[in-house]
């Protein structure tokens, strides 16, 4: 979802959910990395861009001007080298079939009107059909779903696991399943529209109203003016529903998720929740406690549609869901969601996006989910830093405010919802993103998610028509220059990638595989910077260091995120460090294992340890004590 929404997010959250802060409370994170033995990387591509090696990028232009890409372009050669970049978890995004632009009359499949999609090839958070995927993905519209069951089992063989998208809290005004499986209805089949709001209606209603198009602000027309016969100003929609976002108007307003309808949780109007709440003390539970106290419970209607989805994604071989703006979406619907889930695949991958800090606990415990994105702690530092502007001091203390949830915190520099790194907007300069990208992979035991491009420095400097540059459009048919350059013709050999590109990409190469196969990394952490700060001549603010250590592995990590400066420095190790890592009086040598280029002595007298540390602009080392 994108960012510009968050503000109304928090209002309307705050409105309808009244949630208090609760102590924290130590998860079991032992045992959680007792299961997980190293480190995950989840590798995040827009599926209908991947592949497409058009170059026109017109801006509206429709799929023949600007082309496609498919499921197919997914081949085991593809697979298998995004597998050797150090990912285990793929996602594929906008899978899900959601409004497009495109004419698949043909196929059954009724036209989407342009007044309420944004883009020409619409918004993967806006899903029309949940029980198949988007035809604009298929080689063979018919056979769309066959090609993607296809592709999961491509994946599989490649030795990576297969995420989907599952937007709870809202669907496409006009939605409509031609698939569903025997004993489903679509979502609002069986709702009284006489009223605003029944428990087990799937969306909440303005009687006697009329749906109206937004009025269009700044020159905005759809499709860019293009002349359509659907783009009349007009959508049918009689009772009128609530808008995604929350929005009661039955005339929203354009900056609103005008293109998308409110899913009902059974939660009325004025905040009550008509639905059973966990019992005191449940938190800590595990997924079959939850699932079993689900299990003589009467849930509403939305509910047991989102859970027949999810296991229908499971059962065709999906390992995980990446779950849109969860937080507007209650605790307890994610408690019976996420167990049913379970309760199939025990290792499904569950992550979501939430926002709210001062939620991240109960969406963790109560609503069993694996994962939240580390956006608005870790990520935002992260960023004003590259931009030249934060302090590295500012990081240690979030480590410390997460440490009971670390695992569950997702690190990522990009996504679709984000500006690119190299956008002149962010940082202007792929390079700026080396020293976060090392503290975002190694500061903690969660995963890992790169967005495809990131690792050629892609800029996205196009204008496709709806989405803006800086990002890479996910509502608008084209192609990502980067990308196809490495892509070459479908060789998927960096055969057009640039020098600077294939030295961008071999360095996330180097990181991410050292990550998936460091025990350290799934054991303890202390901040150095601290310490440092005190003690030692010539550190400063533009530099980060931590340890990161196992029973069979110790690791001193350094970034430099100056981009002019040499720094040269004895990096200090607390005495107690010194005796957690069991050092005893002498020299130690480290070596970086990133380039393998760097050696230094690690002198450890007294009790106390220090190491001398040489480092260039943007430069990072993961020092391994020999």
């Amino acid at each position: 979802m994108r960012p510009k929404y968050i503000i109304a997010l928090i209002l309307l959250v705050s409105l309808v959910f009244s949630c208090k802060n609760e102590p924290k409370q130590t998860l079991k994170t032992e045992e959680t990395k007792s299961v997980m033995k190293k480190k995950e990387v989840v590798y995040q591509v827009f599926t209908r861009l991947f592949g497409n090696t058009n170059t026109n990028n017109k801006p509206w232009g429709t799929l023949e001007e600007n082309g496609v890409g498919k499921f197919n372009d997914f081949t085991e050669k593809a697979l298998s080298e995004i597998k050797d970049l150090g990912v285990t978890h793929i996602w594929y995004t906008g899978v899900p079939h959601h409004d497009v632009i495109t004419d698949y009359t043909k196929y059954g499949i009724s036209n989407d009107d342009p007044d309420v999609v944004k883009g020409r090839a619409g918004s993967p958070y806006a899903v029309k059909d949940y029980y198949n995927v988007n035809p604009d993905l298929a080689e063979n519209v018919e056979n769309r779903l066959q090609e993607f069951e296809a592709l999961i089992e491509r994946s599989h063989n490649a030795g990576l696991k297969v995420i989907i998208d599952i937007v709870p809290n809202h669907v496409a005004r006009n939605y409509q399943s031609l698939t569903n499986p025997e004993g489903t209805t679509d979502f609002g089949a069986e709702d009284d529209k006489t009223l605003t709001y029944a428990v087990n209606n799937n969306f909440y209603y303005n009687p006697g109203e009329t749906f109206e198009v937004p009025s269009w602000e700044n020159g905005y027309q759809p499709l860019g003016g293009e002349n359509h016969p659907e783009a009349d100003g007009k959508f049918e929609e009689v009772p009128a529903k609530w808008t995604g976002n929350g929005s009661r108007a039955s005339k929203p307003n354009m900056n609103d998720w005008y293109e998308t309808v409110k899913v009902n949780y059974g939660i009325n109007p004025e905040g009550k929740k008509d639905f059973d709440e966990l019992p005191e003390g449940f938190d800590n539970e595990d997924y079959k406690a939850h699932y079993n106290f689900w299990k003589d419970k009467t849930v509403p209607s939305s509910w047991v549609k989102f859970k027949d989805i999810a296991l229908y994604w499971t059962a065709k071989g999906v390992d995980g869901f990446r779950f849109d703006m969860a937080e507007m979406v209650p605790v307890e619907f994610w408690s019976y969601m996420n167990s049913h889930i379970k309760m199939q695949n025990p290792d499904a991958f569950l992550l979501a996006e939430v926002y709210q800090p001062h939620l991240y606990r109960d969406y963790i415990k109560k609503g069993k989910m694996d994962y939240l994105y580390d956006k608005v702690q870790l990520y935002d530092t992260l960023k004003h830093i590259m931009q030249g502007h934060g302090s590295t001091y500012n990081i240690p203390p979030i480590q410390e405010d997460l440490k009971d949830i670390e695992h569950h915190m997702l690190h990522f520099l990009e996504n679709h919802d984000e500006q690119r790194i190299a956008s002149p907007d962010f940082a202007g300069n792929a390079e700026k993103g080396k020293p976060a990208m090392v503290i975002s992979a190694t500061i903690s035991t969660s995963p890992t998610m790169v967005y495809f491009g990131q690792e050629f420095g892609e800029k996205a400097e196009e204008d496709l028509g709806f989405g803006d540059p800086t990002r890479t459009s996910i509502f608008d048919y084209g192609s990502v220059p980067s990308v196809v350059r490495w892509v070459n013709n479908k060789q998927f050999d960096g055969g057009q990638s640039t020098e600077e590109e294939k030295n961008l990409r071999d360095f996330y190469k180097r990181l991410l595989n050292f990550t998936i196969t460091s025990d350290a990394l799934m054991g303890d952490y202390q901040d150095l910077q601290h310490y440092n700060q005190q003690h030692t001549e010539w550190y400063n603010d533009k530099v980060l260091s931590f340890a990161r250590w196992s029973e069979d592995e110790k690791l001193i990590i350094i970034s430099n995120f100056n981009t002019e400066n040499n720094y040269g420095f004895e990096l200090q190790l607390p005495e107690d460090l010194v005796s957690k890592l069991e050092l005893k009086d002498g020299n130690y040598e480290v070596e970086d294992q990133l380039y393998k280029n760097y050696t230094s002595t690690l002198k450890v007298e007294d009790g106390k340890a220090q190491v001398r540390i040489d480092i260039k602009p943007l430069e990072s080392f993961i020092l391994k004590i020999k």
